[in-house]
């Protein structure tokens, strides 16, 4: 069955844990209020590492994600957990170290990150994403990467991706349905069919001035990102209906387009600006909408 994932950003590494107990709660009281309890079924906590230096809203040194995981687990104990996992900085040793901790608390899913824009692919010195795809079968069973349709030539970075051994994908956050595109053209040249984590965000007011995630979806030159950025703007400016409608049928576009192509499809759930009524209420009418637990269950 395909996971709903709820991305869970660790908290400043000061007070850390009191901190992310208290968001854990108020995860759980949302999800509850919104009556998505018994859908969201696993949380994904990134580690969070230095990027570009234009990043528009500031970022403080974080906690751990393994750290995270055991302050939350217990008041959230239906949840699985996943986690992300910059390779790049770490050797063999200190990666399998690190695989295994999070195989002792309960951790079997990873998503393998690339090094931050501001570095070029093989960067970093550890070990690069795709071989710790291949070297970490053994320490780690489900391993993931992040997919970026958008990104040139993402077919064969992906499909390079699946030959190493990752299972599953995370997409990095849509707005716009060229995911369809790209999900329909790899399926005409591979019989691979991963799992696959689309990545849906809310768009508060606040993203019209701190620009956030336009900031995340960013890709120089690209036009086909020129357009979800529009498109994020546009979000962000328009009254709380309008904008849950236009990205309601944004979703039921890629679903309809991709529910067909035979990859098992899940959901991420992402709150850039953190967890807020609003932002749940707008998960729920998505998963009202199309949910991968009614599709299992045949609703």
């Amino acid at each position: 069955m395909s996971n709903i994932a709820l991305e869970f950003v660790p908290p400043i590494e000061n007070g850390g844990a009191e901190k992310a107990r208290n968001e854990a709660q108020k995860v759980k009281e949302l999800l509850s209020k919104h009556n998505i309890d018994d859908q969201v079924d696993s949380v994904i906590i990134p580690g969070i590492i230095e990027e570009d230096p234009d990043r528009p809203v500031a970022l403080e040194k974080k906690m751990d994600p393994l750290d995270t995981w055991k302050a939350i687990r217990d008041v959230l104990p239906d949840m699985e957990c996943a986690v992300t996992q910059v390779t790049a900085f770490h050797s063999e040793e200190q990666l399998t170290e690190r695989f295994n901790n999070l195989r002792a608390e309960g951790i079997e899913k990873t998503i393998c990150v690339g090094v931050p824009r501001t570095m070029q692919d093989g960067e970093g010195g550890g070990v690069p994403p795709t071989d710790a795809l291949q070297k970490f079968k053994k320490e780690m069973p489900s391993r993931g990467v992040i997919l970026i349709p958008t990104r040139e030539d993402e077919i064969g970075r992906f499909n390079f991706k699946i030959n190493q051994g990752a299972d599953f994908a995370m997409t990095q956050l849509l707005y716009s349905d060229y995911i369809v595109q790209f999900l329909r053209e790899m399926s005409n040249e591979t019989d691979e069919r991963p799992e696959i984590l689309l990545s849906f965000g809310h768009v508060p007011k606040a993203e019209t001035k701190k620009e956030l995630i336009r900031w995340l979806i960013k890709d120089e030159g690209n036009p086909l990102v020129d357009k979800e950025v529009e498109f994020v703007s546009k979000l962000a400016a328009m009254d709380p209906d309008d904008k849950s409608k236009r990205l309601t049928d944004l979703y039921r576009t890629i679903i309809d387009g991709v529910e067909d192509l035979g990859f098992p499809i899940g959901l991420h759930l992402e709150c850039p600006y953190g967890f807020s009524d609003p932002a749940f209420e707008t998960f729920a009418t998505l998963l009202e909408e199309w949910s991968p637990k009614q599709e299992n269950e045949g609703v």
